[in-house]
């Protein structure tokens, strides 16, 4: 990993959660297909993962494919399954090597045999890492997550392991895909788009969000580090008011 003499602000978030928006406009305004895009999205992934030790980002979560994702044409649907599966098989030994360590949230089941192998390999061959951590949503929702969290909640209850009245804000995180995980402390959307899609929709409820113009393969380093230094500024206050 690159070191760096300028070190982020002890304010900086440990936990940076990414909307990657705009490969395939970034594609289509160069007059190539979406996937095209989607293949430099996936390099720019490594970019920003290596940045984040110098940055002091100990967690990145980004968001690699949706459940609604699953409307787009069926060409591009098959390029990004291949593409993820040409990403663990290349990235692997580079994250292990490097101190990454490797989560995927989301619902696996409609994900083809291979690729959930691949998934299964890459997250076991990295927990022993602890630089970085870098969770991968992939067929994820947030919707879909707090609906699955609360059907184990409510087997769980009515297997008696839980009682209803033990039920509270603190319970049902820990039944989330990102149990885990600290809620992130900063959420970027690139791309021009505002809204989060989706995203974390329960971990998110006090970060801070970011809406930036850049396309996700234009996102860089640099980019990421001028957003951190302006959260670094922010006065958090989780609905309190300062004394």
């Amino acid at each position: 990993m690159p070191s760096s003499s300028h070190t982020m602000p002890e304010r900086g978030p440990q936990h940076v959660a990414i909307i990657m928006d705009g490969n395939g406009r970034w594609a289509q305004a160069r007059g190539r297909p979406r996937l095209f895009g989607h293949h430099a999205g996936a390099r720019r992934v490594r970019d920003v993962v290596e940045a984040c030790p110098r940055l002091g980002i100990k967690y990145l979560t980004v968001f690699a494919f949706s459940t609604e994702n699953w409307k787009r044409t069926q060409v591009e649907v098959a390029g990004l399954m291949s593409l993820f599966r040409r990403y663990i098989i290349k990235e692997t030994r580079t994250l292990r090597d490097s101190g990454v360590r490797v989560r995927f949230i989301g619902d696996r089941v409609k994900l083809d045999a291979k690729l959930i192998e691949l998934m299964d390999t890459l997250e076991a061959e990295t927990e022993g890492n602890d630089l970085v951590h870098l969770t991968i949503a992939l067929n994820y929702g947030g919707r879909d997550e707090v609906a699955r969290a609360t059907k184990r909640l409510a087997q769980d209850v009515a297997d008696g392991r839980l009682h209803p009245d033990d039920v509270d804000e603190e319970t049902l995180p820990k039944y989330l895909d990102t149990h885990v995980l600290p809620d992130p402390d900063l959420v970027i959307r690139t791309s021009g788009e505002a809204r989060i899609s989706n995203f974390l929709l329960w971990q998110s409820a006090y970060s801070e969000y970011e809406f930036i113009d850049t396309l996700w393969p234009d996102f860089t380093a640099a980019e990421l580090e001028r957003l951190c230094l302006s959260y670094g500024s922010r006065d958090r206050r989780f609905g309190a008011v300062p004394a």
